[in-house]
C-alpha cells in the first residue's frame, strides 16, 4: 500500500497550475522562451502554466527558489547557462543551493548565439573597429549583460583576453535592461541574445555588430561572426536555455514534462517562433541534457579560470 500511493499521486498528475520561475526579467530571452513553451505545456499537460519572473543575483535567486521548492512537478526553472553551469564556478561558497544537485534536467529548449550589440553612438561599428578603439583607450568602452558571471559577461571577458583589450563591465538584472541601456548609449555595447534586441535592432536603434557562435545566423546573413576578424579566428562562446525542476523530482513527472516539450518542439510553428528569434530550437531526454549540463559547465569553469573572472569582474 505504501508504494502504491505514490504511484497514484503521480497517476493524478497535474492536477492544479504549474509555474515556470524565469530568473531574469521580463523581455530578455529566457522569459521568451518560457512563454513560447507555456502555451504548448498548457494544452499538453491540462493545466495553466504561469510565468512568474524573479530577478536578482545573476539569475540564482530564481534558480535557488525552484532548488528549494517541493519536489511536487508544479515548480520548473527556465534556466540558463549562468545560474546553472557557471555561478558555482564562482560564488561556490556564497550559494545556497548546488546547481548540480539540486537542480534536475528536464530537457534543453534552444541554444543561443549572442550578438555583440553596439550603440548607434559607439566609436565603433565593427568588431576590428571595437579593439581598436578599446587598444587605444583602455577602459574607456563599458559592456552590459544580464550579470555577473552569466555567459554574456564570459562573452565579454572571453573577448576581452583575445583581443588584449580592457573595457569595463556593467552587470543588469536580465537581457531585457542590459539591452536598454545600449539603445540609451549608458553602455557602448553588449551581449545578448537576438530575442532581446531583435525590435530594437529592426527599429535602428541599435546595432548587431556580431554573432558569438562560429556561423552566421539565418535570421541575420549580413552580420558576421567574431571569428571573421583574423585575429579572434577561435572565439566562440554559445548560450542555452532550458527546463529544471527540484532535485528530487519524481522521474515519472520529469519524464512527462520532458516529453511534452519534446513533442512541443517538433511543431514547425513553434520552432519558426523560436528561430525568428535567433533561438535555436533543440530538446533532450533528461538523460542527455544532465550529460550536456555537466560537460558545459566543465567548458565554463575552463574559461572562468583562464580568464581569471572573479564577482569584481
Amino acid at each position: 500500500m505504501a508504494l502504491a500511493r505514490p504511484a497514484l499521486a503521480q497517476g493524478e498528475y497535474p492536477n492544479r497550475p504549474i509555474r515556470i520561475i524565469v530568473p531574469y526579467a521580463a523581455g530578455g530571452g529566457q522569459d521568451i522562451t518560457a512563454r513560447l513553451v507555456s502555451e504548448p505545456l498548457r494544452a499538453a499537460l491540462g493545466q495553466p502554466v504561469v510565468v512568474e519572473n524573479r530577478t536578482g543575483a545573476g539569475g540564482m535567486i530564481g534558480a535557488q527558489a525552484v532548488a528549494t521548492a517541493a519536489p511536487d512537478g508544479y515548480t520548473f526553472l527556465l534556466g540558463g547557462a549562468g545560474e546553472t553551469a557557471v555561478a558555482h564556478h564562482l560564488y561556490r561558497e556564497k550559494m545556497a543551493y548546488d546547481s548540480l544537485r539540486d537542480l534536475r534536467p528536464v530537457s534543453l529548449i534552444v541554444k543561443v548565439p549572442n550578438i555583440l550589440m553596439g550603440s548607434m553612438n559607439a566609436p565603433f561599428k565593427t568588431v576590428a573597429e571595437l579593439v581598436e578603439y578599446a587598444r587605444a583607450n583602455p577602459g574607456q568602452l563599458s559592456y552590459s549583460s544580464s550579470g555577473i558571471g552569466n555567459p554574456q559577461h564570459l562573452a565579454g571577458e572571453l573577448f576581452n583576453r583575445m583581443a588584449g583589450i580592457q573595457t569595463v563591465h556593467v552587470p543588469y538584472r536580465g537581457s531585457g535592461p542590459a539591452v536598454t541601456d545600449i539603445a540609451a548609449g549608458q553602455v557602448q555595447y553588449g551581449y545578448n541574445s537576438l530575442a532581446s534586441g531583435l525590435s530594437l535592432i529592426r527599429d535602428g536603434r541599435i546595432r548587431a555588430v556580431a554573432v558569438t557562435s562560429r556561423e552566421r545566423l539565418p535570421q541575420m546573413p549580413d552580420v558576421p561572426s567574431v571569428s571573421e576578424y583574423a585575429p579572434l579566428a577561435e572565439y566562440e562562446l554559445i548560450n542555452w536555455f532550458g527546463v529544471f525542476a527540484p532535485g528530487n523530482t519524481p522521474g515519472p513527472i520529469v519524464e512527462r514534462v520532458s516529453a511534452a516539450l519534446a513533442a512541443a518542439l517538433r511543431e514547425p510553428e513553434l520552432r519558426g517562433k523560436f528561430e525568428v528569434q535567433g533561438l535555436l530550437p533543440q530538446s533532450m531526454t533528461p538523460a542527455e541534457y544532465r550529460s550536456f549540463v555537466t560537460a558545459e559547465s566543465e567548458k565554463f569553469g575552463r574559461i572562468v579560470r583562464e580568464a581569471n573572472i572573479t564577482v569584481d569582474s
